[in-house]
């Protein structure tokens, strides 16, 4: 198992969800919530996996970081095989999507797009809801290569197994993929900074703070005991750590 960050940047979100990326010049001045930006592209013997896609930020150059990443190690878009979303926060699924003569298209083209169902439900009911991006969503779900998720717990293929716990948002699912004796585990926005392993809070900006610090709890002890290697995606030093 090879695991590739894809960091976008380090962000400031605002309180109606908008994006600045930190700079030198900035970094001591804006305001907002200060987070990085990083899906993560899990290369197995049988898959290219991305887990949630990034905002789709663009270089000075006008390319996608995420596509410029991929070309320093050798892969094209073209090669993800499955995009696992965990929840339909506009920045973990505007990345999914790109603008071309035609309208749009999908990022990933040959990707299968695992999304919860019942997480669509929720985002559809919250319609002046900043997190989400309405646009970009309704165009993400007409693609034809979605596929719509039901169950609470399961398994994808022999080496992804998912859960829809909650917390962050209703029906946010969380992921584990397992290759020989490695364990990548991709706790999201539950878990998406180092530092929420040391202060055990429940965080009121979650739909369930206190389930996703319980989670949290529970996860921790699990990775220690079982060596996982958990995937930050907003952790604005790390991506990878093991406890």
């Amino acid at each position: 198992m090879k695991i590739i960050p894809l960091k976008e940047g380090n962000f400031s979100a605002s309180k109606t969800k908008e994006f600045t990326l930190l700079t030198d010049e900035n970094l001591n001045t804006i305001k907002g919530i200060k987070m990085s930006v990083q899906p993560f592209l899990i290369v197995t013997d049988n898959d290219y996996i991305l887990l949630d896609a990034g905002i789709g930020w663009k270089n000075a150059e006008g390319k996608t970081v995420i596509s410029k990443l991929l070309e320093k190690e050798n892969i094209t878009p073209g090669q993800v095989t499955k995009l696992l979303l965990s929840h339909l926060h506009k920045d973990h699924i505007d990345g999914s999507i790109q603008k071309n003569e035609n309208g749009f298209a999908a990022a990933f083209p040959n990707a299968k797009i695992y999304i919860q169902k019942r997480e669509l439900a929720f985002a559809m009911e919250n319609k002046g809801n900043p997190s989400f991006d309405f646009d970009t969503l309704d165009k993400l779900i007409s693609l034809p290569n979605i596929v719509w998720m039901d169950e609470d717990q399961g398994k994808i293929g022999d080496e992804i197994f998912f859960e829809v716990v909650g917390g962050h948002t209703p029906f946010m699912q969380v992921f584990w993929i397992k290759e020989n004796d490695e364990t990548a585990f991709y706790g999201a926005d539950d878990l998406p900074q180092e530092s929420y392993l040391k202060y055990h809070l429940a965080y009121k900006s979650d739909f369930d703070g206190r389930k996703a610090m319980e989670l949290r709890l529970a996860w921790q002890k699990k990775a220690a005991e079982d060596h996982w290697k958990i995937l930050l995606y907003h952790d604005l030093d790390k991506a990878v750590i093991q406890i």
